[in-house]
């Protein structure tokens, strides 16, 4: 026998189970469960004779089965302030950033207001469970958390998370490394870096001491020092947690970092499928005309490869441009000694700040090539649409590409 993963979620499992009357234990509708209510959020609010009414969708139930209830009869502060804040977001911007007068004497909602708060309980869900997916698939103990307080998109419905690069059928991103180093202590002995031909990458801080262009070379799995070797850093994944947030200014979504990063300190990897530049320059073509594109040239000794993050990748696909960055790419060797196939680290320039955006030069050598008519957009090819840069810094190009 085998089997297919389910893509629905589990609330509309119980929505169709309540629906169609059906029991199933492995997914909590049993005999006392079926008829069981839990507010999931607010739909509308009305007053009657003086008592006040909100419109209920209940968790795990069709909208059909909404209903008014009596404020006196919910046990849920944060879903009515939720409610509140979204109506007086959607009035504040209706008003343009004038002063919003709340009227205590409203006795019913307009139309277009309660679809905003569905809306804006809807994203809430969506990202909710997004940031929980998230989480679940990072392999780092550092936390993933997202936020929209812009608009009312929601997730991405088109990107999968994945820790490690993807190749594509034909290409091996592991060489079949079988020594590693025989250090007792890896900073003062002949380690893996200086076997080829370089000096170790990090301070006894574990902190970046090489010059940009400089590639790095990590102890790997053969290596007999054990895994608090300070040579050990970007194969342990980001140590930071991070944020996921819409940005006001057109850039789409962005990250910022929720805590302090020193100057030269390891932040995140990029991945994403990797493919032939060949497969690139075709799906570049494709992806011009949809606008965004995220392409990635592995052109530390060659440009046979690409990494493509467009559909799958990590935190790192979500990272803007600047043209006064704070991250710089390097190219990583770890378990997979092929030039043409390094692993893309990207570290810290100076101190950031918690809540600081992070943001990295898509022009920077080594690293990717923008060109497309979306801010987002990137491919190996040059001969592509400028595209306007919204970086915002004092230096700024005026232009990606």
């Amino acid at each position: 026998a085998w089997y297919v993963p389910c893509l629905a979620s589990l609330e509309t499992l119980q929505e169709l189970c309540r629906k169609e009357n059906l029991r199933c234990k492995s997914i909590g509708i049993t005999n006392r469960s079926l008829k069981s209510y839990e507010v999931e959020y607010l739909c509308d609010y009305k007053v009657e004779e003086g008592k006040e009414y909100y419109l209920v969708k209940w968790k795990g139930w069709p909208e059909s089965s909404n209903t008014w209830e009596p404020e006196k009869h919910l046990n849920c502060p944060l879903l009515l302030q939720n409610f509140l804040s979204d109506k007086n977001e959607y009035l504040s911007r209706v008003r343009e950033g004038k002063a919003l007068k709340v009227r205590n004497h409203i006795k019913a909602l307009k139309p277009a207001i309660a679809d905003y708060v569905v809306k804006k309980a809807k994203q809430r869900i969506a990202l909710q469970r997004w940031k929980e997916e998230l989480n679940r698939k990072k392999n780092h103990k550092a936390m993933i958390l997202v936020e929209n307080t812009v608009d009312l998109e929601g997730p991405p419905l088109d990107f999968y998370y994945i820790n490690e690069y993807k190749p594509a059928p034909g290409i091996n991103v592991l060489n079949g490394i079988t020594t590693g180093c025989e250090c007792a202590d890896c900073p003062a002995e002949k380690c893996c870096p200086k076997e080829a031909g370089f000096i170790l990458a990090y301070n006894k801080r574990k902190k970046l001491k090489i010059q940009p262009g400089l590639p790095i070379y990590e102890c790997n799995s053969y290596c007999r020092c054990g895994p608090d070797c300070p040579n050990r850093i970007v194969q342990k994944g980001t140590p930071y947690s991070l944020c996921i947030f819409r940005t006001n200014n057109g850039r789409g979504w962005g990250v910022k970092t929720l805590q302090k990063i020193k100057t030269n300190s390891f932040v995140m990897e990029y991945v994403g499928e990797v493919i032939t530049s060949e497969e690139a320059e075709r799906r570049g073509q494709l992806y011009d005309n949809q606008g965004n594109t995220y392409l990635f040239d592995l052109d530390y000794d060659s440009d046979e490869f690409t990494v493509d993050a467009a559909r799958y990748g990590n935190v790192s696909h979500f990272v803007n441009h600047s043209c006064d960055p704070n991250l710089q790419v390097f190219n990583v060797f770890i378990d997979n000694l092929d030039l043409r196939l390094p692993r893309i680290a990207l570290f810290s320039t100076r101190t950031i700040k918690a809540g600081e955006e992070l943001t990295f030069d898509y022009q920077m050598k080594g690293s990717i090539e923008l060109t497309s008519d979306s801010a987002d957009g990137l491919s190996p090819s040059k001969k592509r649409i400028r595209t306007v840069c919204k970086c915002g810094a004092v230096c700024c190009r005026g232009y990606l590409n």
